[in-house]
This record gives C-alpha cells, sequence and structure tokens, in this order.
C-alpha cells in the first residue's frame, strides 16, 4: 500500500487490534514504544561430511551450528543493557539424515527483536558477526541472509496518546482505559509509521472468563470473541470522525480542498 501511494497525504493513522488478555469492554495502549521491531535470519553453516565413527576425518557443521547457537544467546544476556528489553531465539536447526553420518551442512535460522532501531541494528550486525566468527572456530564457513522486509518498533505518538485516551475514556470511561505493557510480538503497522507522521496502535480486549478457557493468538484453538467487534468498529470509527472534527482546517489545507461542514 505504501509503494503503491495508497498513504500519501495521510498526517496520523490509528491501528486496531483484539486482545485476549484484555477484558471485554477495555481498551488498552502506551506512548511510545508498544511492540518490538522483529527481523528473521537463516545461515547455513558449511563443514565436511563423513561417517560418524571417523569425526578426525571430517569438519562437524553440527557442532560449530551449536556453538553459534550458544554463543548467540549470550548477545541478550551479556552485550545488552538490562533496561533494553531484547530477544534473540533460533527456532530452525536442520541438518543430516542418519544416526552415524555427520552431514556436511546444517542450517540455523531464528528470529530477533528490540524496541529501538539502535539495539535492532545492533543486534543484526553482531548476530552476523558471531555466526561467522563461531563457525570458523570449528574451521567451518557460515553465510547469513536476512529475510526481507523487517518490522521496524511500533512507536506511538505521545499527542495520538493524548487524543486516545481523551476519546476512549468518553466512549467506555476512563477506568476502562489501561496502560498497556509493551510486548516483544512485532507489527508491520509500525512500517506505517515510516511513512506517515504520526501514527498509534491500541488493543481492544475481548478476555471473557465466562466462556471458558481463551486459547493464545496464533494457537490453532484460538477463537475470537465477537463480542469485542462493536467496540472496536465504534472506537475506530470515534477516533476518525473526532480527529478530523479537531483537525478540519489542518486536514483540508493538506488536501486541498475547503473544509466542509459535514466534517
Amino acid at each position: 500500500m505504501i509503494e503503491a501511494g495508497a498513504v500519501e497525504n495521510i498526517e496520523a493513522m490509528f491501528g486496531i487490534h483484539i486482545l485476549d488478555s484484555v477484558p471485554i469492554g477495555v481498551l488498552a495502549s502506551r506512548p511510545g514504544p508498544v511492540m518490538a521491531g522483529s527481523g528473521f535470519f537463516e545461515a547455513v553453516v558449511s563443514g565436511k561430511g563423513g561417517h560418524a565413527a571417523l569425526p578426525h576425518h571430517t569438519i562437524d557443521p553440527i557442532l560449530a551450528a551449536s556453538n553459534v547457537i550458544l554463543s548467540l544467546q549470550q548477545l541478550v544476556s551479556r552485550e545488552a543493557d538490562p533496561l533494553d528489553s531484547q530477544v534473540v531465539t533460533v527456532g530452525k536447526f536442520e541438518g543430516g539424515g542418519a544416526f552415524n553420518v555427520i552431514p556436511d551442512s546444517v542450517t540455523i535460522g531464528g528470529t530477533f527483536r528490540a524496541f529501538s532501531k539502535e539495539s535492532f541494528d545492533r543486534l543484526k550486525q553482531r548476530i552476523e558477526q558471531v555466526i561467522v566468527a563461531q563457525a570458523s572456530v570449528q574451521r567451518c564457513s557460515a553465510n547469513i541472509i536476512f529475510l526481507e522486509p523487517s518490522s521496524p518498533p511500533v512507536i506511538n505518538d505521545p499527542e495520538l496518546h493524548d487524543f486516545f485516551l481523551k476519546v476512549a475514556g468518553e466512549m467506555v470511561g476512563p477506568g476502562d482505559v489501561r496502560e498497556k505493557e509493551p510486548m516483544m510480538g512485532a507489527e508491520d503497522f509500525s512500517l506505517y509509521g515510516e511513512a506517515i507522521p504520526r501514527t498509534y496502535y491500541y488493543f481492544v480486549g475481548m478476555l471473557n472468563e465466562t466462556r471458558g478457557p481463551q486459547a493464545a493468538h496464533h494457537n490453532p484453538f484460538f477463537t475470537v470473541n465477537e463480542d469485542a467487534l462493536p467496540y472496536g468498529a465504534a472506537i475506530q470509527a470515534s477516533l476518525a470522525v473526532r480527529y478530523l472534527l479537531e483537525h478540519q482546517e489542518h486536514v483540508a489545507a493538506a488536501a486541498k480542498v475547503e473544509p466542509r461542514d459535514e466534517l
């Protein structure tokens, strides 16, 4: 949509997501970072295969990849500020096909997350350095690719947060508008934040314990509590209408049209 020009001349955008940990009828968000930036990497660690009974005739990529994984975990525990939340997770390890054969290569892959662009870029740089260096220690080589596109952090505009608190408080009551802790999950809504002056992302609660146990998001047993849908539709409409009313002259000037009474 950005490449197609669909967001040109837009000065503010509101994004919405349901959340199974927030009660039905409750709206939640926060100013500043609300969701982490996310990237994905994949590396092929190559050595020299052979019979498992003769490891001295091989260059073992499984051993090298194992050391790589252990070293990657130290990027957060030893190099990151404890107050600057970051994550590096290896979720993929593929290689070999027999119990008694050392393969020529293995493939590992994973994700890295951070709440600031500086931390995100540093993690990316260090991931590549660690993989190459640790593979080299075990006489292996490594080829790393970073999958695109990555998602930058979701950063909520502070002024739009104040606006959200006002509009949401009038709709559901101030007691049902809550502060949301940042999440290490990622959201490609953040890409709009790089193309539009101001963006804001918030959550609509759907938790109703009387419905029984609720499977988490991205779980095959997840079900939507459709009672949350009217809240989401109402708050999105209210945010849009109120923003246009309060910024009528500015919006009209940006669109190069005269203000209209129905706004």
